[in-house]
């Protein structure tokens, strides 16, 4: 398993290691002892969730306030995505900094995104098939949204036309005063 650092520190891409042959292939998508001694991130999966999504579509901006903000563990199981993290913590060198990363289920690349962050992907194949593993539960009194085109983020998404849910095109722009984590 490979752990490699994005623009953001504690944001983390995840190669792992796979053995093939002719029959096919096999690799360990998660060892959490593994994941934690290399990534020094403790996650405790509580939670697998499983979406299909149609060429264009954007899901997000997405996380969950405390007590119940979650990490996030995303790999592509079909299709390829381009998927992007907000550091939302006030406090952080990098709040309000984004990077983004293709996942795609040819490379079987994941990414992890700690607490505190915002979550976002766009489906830049025919369809996608998108696994997240959380580790904690699912709040919606704790669940918000920011704008995918919020100004303060400038995100380059990777296309022009996009499908977005009737939530996300209510979510709310980033205000100089937010404190979400």
């Amino acid at each position: 398993m490979k752990i490699e650092n994005t623009r953001l520190d504690e944001l983390l891409l995840i190669t792992p290691d796979i053995f093939e042959d002719k029959r096919g292939y096999f690799y360990e998508s998660f060892n959490k002892r593994k994941f934690e001694e290399i990534s020094k991130s403790k996650f405790d999966i509580i939670q697998d969730n499983q979406s299909y999504s149609e060429h264009g579509t954007l899901r997000g901006i997405h996380f969950q306030t405390q007590p119940y903000a979650q990490a996030k563990l995303v790999r592509v199981i079909s299709g390829q995505v381009y998927d992007l993290a907000v550091d939302l913590r006030k406090e952080s060198k990098n709040y309000c900094k984004w990077a983004g990363v293709y996942l795609s289920a040819e490379k079987h690349n994941q990414l992890f995104i700690p607490e505190g962050f915002g979550h976002a992907f766009m489906v830049t194949s025919s369809h996608a098939i998108v696994s997240y593993k959380v580790n904690n539960d699912y709040s919606p009194e704790h669940e918000r949204c920011i704008r995918y085109d919020d100004p303060k983020l400038n995100i380059k998404w990777p296309l022009d036309n996009f499908l977005l849910s009737p939530k996300d095109k209510q979510g709310e722009y980033i205000q100089e005063d937010s404190s979400y984590f």
